[in-house]
């Protein structure tokens, strides 16, 4: 298998989806990191979704072996510039970034959360979704008190959509954390964070914000 089998293939997709991108992404699954990358260097962007896919099945792959896992996770982080939109993040941090830091110190996610660069911030959260499918939601809310206040709308929906799915889990810490930040966190995030609550919750945080 090789990039440019992958190319020929996607190029012969007529009426081209996002899912009949991930579905031969999945064909693809094998194709060796080296080949992954020279997708990551492509212009055209449905090839780079083909890349971060293989890169997610090599990853959710309960036979891959820990070295590619490694492996994964440092050209994740290593062509962080050709992951650089909220899709391309989404489709992969989880599980090449989270999944790989699951057992392992996540330090990099607080370095990456505190980054100039808005994708990376948005992996620092974005990986968090693996945690918190473990029931693991500290990372989420502390990365998320790093990036509540961020003025980018993407990383506003990101903040808001991932303590919302934390606070699934644990409602409490949810609620302790918009007793800290609701009257000053932007309003996309909050009306995301919510969405879930309550009807009398939802109004007396969005009221919080009101207020402020």
């Amino acid at each position: 298998m090789t990039a440019d089998e992958f190319l020929v293939a996607l190029a012969a997709r007529d009426d081209l989806k996002m899912r009949d991108i991930f579905a031969l992404a999945k064909e693809f699954t094998d194709l060796p990191l080296p080949e992954v990358e020279r997708l990551l260097d492509e212009p055209d962007h449905a090839a780079r979704v083909g890349a971060v896919s293989i890169m997610d099945f090599q990853a959710r792959r309960r036979r891959t072996p820990e070295e590619r896992r490694r492996e994964l996770y440092e050209l994740y982080l290593r062509r962080h510039d050709r992951i650089d939109t909220w899709d391309l993040v989404d489709r992969s941090a989880p599980y090449v970034v989270g999944g790989y830091l699951a057992d392992k110190p996540r330090d990099v996610l607080y370095d990456l959360a505190r980054s100039g660069a808005e994708m990376e911030r948005r992996t620092a959260i974005v990986a968090t979704y693996y945690f918190i499918r473990q029931d693991d939601t500290t990372d989420t809310f502390a990365i998320a008190e790093i990036l509540v206040d961020d003025p980018e709308h993407l990383m506003q929906r990101a903040v808001g959509g991932w303590i919302r799915e934390a606070g699934k889990r644990d409602p409490e810490r949810l609620r302790a954390f918009l007793d800290t930040h609701a009257a000053t966190m932007p309003r996309t995030a909050l009306r995301l964070a919510v969405e879930r609550l309550g009807a009398d919750e939802r109004a007396h945080y969005m009221g919080l914000a009101k207020q402020a």
